[in-house]
């Protein structure tokens, strides 16, 4: 069996061979952002030139840095513990970057984007003139917990995730802790879940604990359908080793006995990467019986999922992972009493349990700390940790940012973001995913906090925040967030089902400007039938991105529906006649007998 310490030995001494500085040290960002921006091709082509050149090098697959504007991203660490960055690097550029900093040291390639010296005297080098990476907005403003390894550590190497503290927290909880001690740190830390309910992570941790049925398990949600939201991907391809660390406590402080990751099919980075670990892992004795010589067990494995939204709902998940149709089950039973293959279980999001390992490493009120604390004695909750916001859309830097909670979405936007990519004045922030909120120019000053999102009319969600400008109509905006919300309902329940067809066709009238002042209150009939009737959050939340629409852009809404014009020319005109009001449609409201 072998213990923590001589773990630790082993990947230490692998880390210093790395940063010694006998052998550039090449990190490539194959994330799906950088292989989408080409970075299998650069990583290929580096292999060549520098087997070509008779260069001794490592070269290792990393995740995403956060800053993913710049992919592919090149990283190379040379001597004296040198580490430069290169960004949007293409095959071309290749050979020019390896005789700019491996065989020149000259670091002036138009594609240079900063150096890190934090081990060497910036003086003695005479690179005081080069940019620092730190002071990049992207890298400044973050401050990474969950994505802590992202961008620097190999997602396939778990002696590199334990150089760097990796499995700590394990060996404190299973050898220094009891379960309950567990659970009351995570409570003390003021987690909440990460997946959009933002519900407490330790209270619900509590219910599993009850139940004294030998078979349990733990679920980590990886579905992630969200437009515009690529967190747990990211982290499955960069860090897969924290979040299966996590999963490991989980299953310790709830006495559980399997765990199982639930990754959407066709993610393949995130899949592979998440396979090796689980391999890696059993291979080092961190899975299977008897972990860290604590007498605990723990299995763990991946379940696939079709191309199904609503198989991250969390009974609807358990049936995909039970072979049946992804449909969100009746409750009660809960799934902490009747979960999985019938045994109790507990569902969390992927970014909620990889905060888990340094919470428990460096305490509750570590965490506690950052963000926005809660009270107590007046039953707020707060909002603690870090958010890990996707900026996607109409942005100057797109991009995976860890940021503290609280910091307001003016500075997310703009000092993180740098803007909108057209240049254009900004008018809308859509948030949360498909069943969030949009949000106008004017709540700029709406910090990232559950409640305060929530009572501005969005939700933090799953962090996904698409931007945009000036040109963007609203009204089309929401209706292709009810066009995807109405296909990936499952239709189980008829409030979702019909009131989603409804809602869509509505919202295409409008698009058309062949709307009339009735769908106006229709819409709202019905968006309030399905909030109250629907059998999960598909249905209960559809109507929340087109009441804050209207709450917001009201004016956009009725210049489609009463001038019969976009405010923005980017809809399609009505062919038909102004005096035609007249709602139609597969409802009809009773107006004055009409």
């Amino acid at each position: 069996m072998l213990h923590y310490t001589d773990l630790k030995e082993l990947a230490n001494d692998k880390w210093l061979e790395l940063n010694s500085g006998n052998k550039p040290w090449i990190r490539v960002g194959t994330a799906i952002c950088g292989k989408a921006a080409g970075a299998d091709y650069v990583l290929d082509k580096l292999k060549i030139v520098l087997s070509e050149l008779n260069i001794d090098y490592i070269i290792d697959e990393v995740g995403c840095l956060g800053i993913c504007f710049a992919e592919p991203l090149v990283d190379i660490t040379l001597e004296n513990g040198r580490r430069v960055f290169y960004k949007n690097v293409s095959v071309d550029d290749i050979n020019t970057i390896i005789d700019d900093s491996i065989v020149e040291n000259k670091f002036n390639h138009s594609s240079l984007l900063g150096i890190l010296t934090s081990n060497v005297d910036n003086n003695a080098i005479g690179e005081n003139d080069l940019p620092d990476l730190n002071e990049l907005p992207g890298i400044k403003y973050q401050k990474k917990i969950a994505l802590s390894n992202a961008g620097n550590v190999s997602p396939f190497d778990l002696y590199h995730y334990v150089s760097q503290g990796g499995y700590l927290a394990l060996n404190k909880a299973v050898n220094h802790m009891t379960p309950d001690e567990v659970i009351k740190e995570v409570s003390d830390s003021g987690l909440r879940g990460r997946g959009g309910a933002a519900f407490p992570t330790g209270f619900k941790w509590s219910f599993l604990v009850k139940s004294d049925n030998p078979s349990k398990y733990v679920l980590c949600n990886c579905e992630e359908g969200d437009p515009g939201a690529y967190n747990d991907k990211g982290i499955l391809e960069s860090d897969p080793f924290k979040l299966l660390e996590g999963l490991t406590i989980a299953g310790y402080a709830t006495r559980s006995s399997n765990g199982i990751v639930f990754i959407r099919h066709g993610h393949d980075g995130p899949i592979d990467r998440m396979e090796n670990a689980i391999k890696r892992a059993y291979d080092e004795g961190l899975l299977g019986k008897n972990i860290f010589d604590s007498g605990f067990d723990f299995d763990v494995e991946i379940s696939l999922t079709g191309e199904s939204y609503v198989a991250g709902e969390e009974s609807a998940l358990m049936e995909s992972i039970e072979g049946k149709r992804s449909q969100p089950r009746f409750r009660p039973p809960f799934p902490a009493q009747f979960g999985v293959w019938g045994k109790p279980s507990n569902i969390n999001n992927v970014k909620t349990l990889t905060y888990v390992p340094d919470i428990i490493s460096n305490g509750s009120n570590w965490f506690a700390n950052i963000g926005v604390q809660g009270n107590k004695e007046k039953k707020i909750q707060g909002s603690t940790g870090t958010a890990i916001v996707c900026l996607s859309g109409n942005i100057k830097f797109p991009g995976l940012y860890e940021v503290p909670m609280g910091l307001s979405l003016r500075d997310v936007i703009y000092k993180i973001g740098g803007g909108t990519a057209s240049g254009k004045e900004l008018k809308v922030l859509q948030t949360g995913g498909p069943l969030g909120g949009v949000l106008d120019s004017n709540s700029l000053d709406i910090h990232l906090d559950f409640d305060e999102m929530k009572s501005a009319g969005a939700i933090l969600g799953s962090g996904g925040i698409i931007v945009g400008d000036i040109e963007t109509c609203v009204v089309d905006l929401t209706r292709v967030l009810v066009a995807f919300c109405q296909y990936e309902s499952c239709g189980k329940c008829f409030p979702c089902r019909l009131g989603m067809e409804q809602i869509l066709e509505i919202t295409e009238r409008m698009v058309k400007c062949e709307s009339s002042e009735y769908d106006l209150e229709l819409i709202k009939n019905v968006g309030q039938n399905m909030e109250k009737a629907s059998l999960c959050g598909h249905g209960q939340l559809g109507y929340g991105p087109i009441r804050s629409a209207l709450k917001y852009f009201e004016s956009d809404f009725k210049s489609h529906i009463i001038d019969k014009k976009c405010p923005t020319g980017s809809c399609v005109q009505p062919m038909i006649s102004p005096k035609n009001t007249r709602p139609y449609g597969i409802l009809q409201i009773n107006k004055g007998g009409e």
